[in-house]
């Protein structure tokens, strides 16, 4: 049971949807977005990719390691909750304010290219250096910039890591280690994770068709996604974490969804919220047959048929290591008090899998719904590293 209340008051967003949290929710709201035809990540292979198409501001740190696409993105959200990060660091003083950004790829794609002109002429670009792809890059990045003193640190558990930069947010004002912290995730796409998954035969010719009987994989997006987060009781509550660890294999989840479960239902003890009060679930939802299956029976063995459910992921692509927070910040769109309330809706093409659970999937964003004050977002990656939060309307 939560004792110190954990607040995200503020969000800064941009993917393939939109450059900003009005543009993102408005492009749900009317089913307006598509995915890119490409194949710059992939010679040859053209597919659907969650491209963000949209300017991106200019670094203005000197050094070259703070030069990637990548943090290019993390300036591009930050930027739009600024003003209340400034205000914190005023309020609370630089040493009580912390930064965690969860990320799988960093600067992976500046690297790719600079090891191609390596190759080509025996020397990498003179505005390239290593430290734009280390993991925790992002995260120095925002405490360089803003001059942020309090813990600082990245977190790389693939598909998981915005949504556990978020948990570990929470933790740290828990603890009183911070009181507030900006966190959140932040993924571009580069030729290694297109590839990769594509030689896992995991990646779909087509737009992701989560839940359908004619599913055939995912679709890799980029984006970002950070919030301010802080014991203020504004904005939405972070009121419940739940994680498990299924070391079941590798890339595939666990099929019972025994993993799933568990960390849905930690999530429901930790914020003291009963399994009935969910009103609207932010499923995982990658439309490859594994993860949709067992997604499904554990959705169902908790939740029942009656409870609204949506993958997100056909307006957004797979953000990977953005995708928790992303989608976090697409239930904080629900939720928040100036927003009139909509269910983002599942965008499929409506053939249902008879093998899977028969979950209730939110068919239109104009669906009428009563009033929601709770809901739930499942993040499920690689090597069964599980997450689920809770989120709730500020009293």
């Amino acid at each position: 049971m939560n004792i110190v209340g954990c607040y995200l008051n503020a969000l800064g967003m941009l993917c393939s949807s939109g450059s900003s949290v009005p543009t993102i929710r408005e492009a749900m709201r009317e089913v307006t977005t598509e995915l890119t035809i490409s194949d710059d990540y992939f010679a040859g292979h053209p597919m659907p990719l969650g491209l963000y198409l949209g300017e991106l501001p200019e670094i203005s740190l000197s050094g070259r390691k703070w030069q990637s696409r990548n943090n290019r993105f993390a300036l591009a959200a930050l930027e739009q909750i600024r003003c209340e990060v400034a205000e914190a660091l005023n309020r609370y003083g630089a040493d009580r304010v912390g930064v965690v950004i969860g990320t799988s790829t960093s600067g992976i794609s500046d690297s790719e290219t600079a090891i191609r002109q390596w190759q080509q002429s025996g020397s990498a670009p003179s505005s390239y250096d290593y430290g734009m792809q280390e993991m925790g890059a992002p995260a120095d990045f925002v405490a360089e910039l803003l001059g942020i003193e309090g813990p600082c640190y990245g977190i790389s558990t693939a598909c998981s890591s915005g949504a556990k930069a978020l948990a570990s947010a929470k933790r740290l004002i828990g603890a009183g280690i911070c009181d507030a912290v900006v966190a959140g995730g932040v993924d571009t796409l580069c030729r290694l994770t297109v590839q990769g998954f594509s030689s896992l035969e995991a990646v779909s010719d087509s737009r992701c068709n989560p839940m359908s009987r004619n599913r055939k994989g995912i679709n890799i997006g980029e984006g970002a996604a950070l919030f301010l987060v802080s014991r203020d009781p504004r904005g939405v509550e972070l009121k419940g974490v739940g994680e498990s660890s299924d070391a079941y294999h590798i890339s595939a989840p666990e099929p019972t969804g025994a993993g799933a479960v568990r960390c849905m239902t930690r999530a429901l003890a930790d914020s003291g919220v009963d399994a009935a009060e969910i009103g609207y679930i932010n499923m995982h939802g990658t439309a490859t047959l594994l993860n949709d299956q067992m997604e499904s029976i554990a959705t169902e063995k908790i939740f029942g048929t009656g409870t609204n459910c949506s993958s997100t992921k056909p307006f957004t692509g797979h953000t990977l290591g953005a995708a928790g927070a992303i989608e976090a910040g697409i239930c904080w769109m629900v939720l928040a008090p100036d927003n009139e309330q909509f269910l983002p809706p599942h965008v499929w093409d409506g053939e249902r899998d008879p093998g899977l659970a028969p979950i209730k999937l939110v068919e239109s964003a104009a669906e009428r719904v009563e009033s929601i004050d709770y809901v739930l977002s499942n993040n499920f990656a690689f090597g069964g590293s599980n997450i689920s939060l809770i989120l709730g309307r500020a009293s």
